[in-house]
């Protein structure tokens, strides 16, 4: 498939080409030896809560942060 960039140099990816939805977040790169641009998506952000949960340490044990 052949993408076109515009003016403002940006490309529109079909929803054919990527299972994609507005608001996901991927990283560019640009491959010199390739000459070719690769996006890779970002895992979605995780529920800070189960990250929460999840956590070894329980709260009462961390000692308190100091302004210093």
């Amino acid at each position: 498939m052949i993408l076109t960039l515009d003016a403002k140099r940006r490309l529109t990816v079909p929803s054919t080409l990527s299972p994609a939805e507005p608001g996901d977040h991927f990283i560019a790169e640009f491959d010199p030896e390739e000459d070719a641009l690769v996006f890779r998506r970002l895992a979605k952000r995780a529920d800070w809560l189960a990250v929460l949960e999840a956590c070894p340490v329980e709260m009462e044990d961390i000692p308190p942060r100091n302004r210093a």
